[in-house]
């Protein structure tokens, strides 16, 4: 799922001359099982637009990503939309999937570096996966965020989900995806980390 939306643009501004967020994820920022429209990056695109930011909102999200995908699709990425800032929200799927923890911190390091190598701003997002998956490779896997980040020098969100974890009647049936009710609750979290970083550069 891919989808560009001007936020703001002012119509005589050359489109090379707005400054561009890509949302870099999977189900969670796709907006599975909900519409587009209320997904959270949909939700984070109009408070851009209500603080009158001047911005392009690319929402690059798939379904089932995961950081060795998100990392192989970057490249393009870069090159098509020449984005100022880039959130990259991926590891869910690896964690889900077992993936070695030292795979996603290899592929999140490296989409880090590309990233920052084409002068991009960065935001790293982390998640936290079901209990059930053992206390060892738990503890691994979310420590997995916070170490790219210190490493790199980059902002991070430490747990999308930070907030509506605790409470199943957040997400849908599958227990995984959170509902459209508290896609905003996830937005205000990425906007809390995001903010000082467009101050920035805006």
């Amino acid at each position: 799922m891919l989808t560009s939306v001007v936020v703001a643009a002012t119509p005589t501004v050359p489109r090379s001359a707005v400054p561009t967020l890509v949302v870099l994820g999977d189900s969670l920022s796709a907006g599975y099982g909900i519409r587009v429209e209320q997904g959270w990056v949909a939700v984070l695109q109009a408070r851009l637009q209500r603080q009158g930011y001047g911005v392009e909102v690319i929402n690059a999200s798939v379904s089932g990503e995961t950081s060795a995908g998100g990392l192989a699709r970057l490249p393009h990425i870069i090159e098509k939309h020449h984005p100022t800032w880039l959130i990259i929200e991926l590891g869910a799927n690896d964690g889900l999937r077992g993936l070695p923890t030292e795979e996603l911190r290899t592929n999140l390091t490296a989409l880090v570096k590309s990233a920052k190598a084409a002068g991009v701003t960065v935001l790293l997002v982390g998640i936290r996966i079901p209990s059930n998956y053992g206390e060892r490779y738990l503890s691994a896997f979310e420590q997995s965020f916070s170490l790219v980040a210190k490493q790199q020098h980059v902002a991070i969100t430490p747990n999308l989900l930070a907030g509506v974890a605790l409470e199943d009647g957040n997400f849908q049936a599958d227990h995984l995806h959170p509902t459209a009710a508290v896609q905003s609750q996830l937005a205000n979290t990425v906007w809390q980390a995001l903010e000082p970083l467009m101050k920035v550069k805006h």
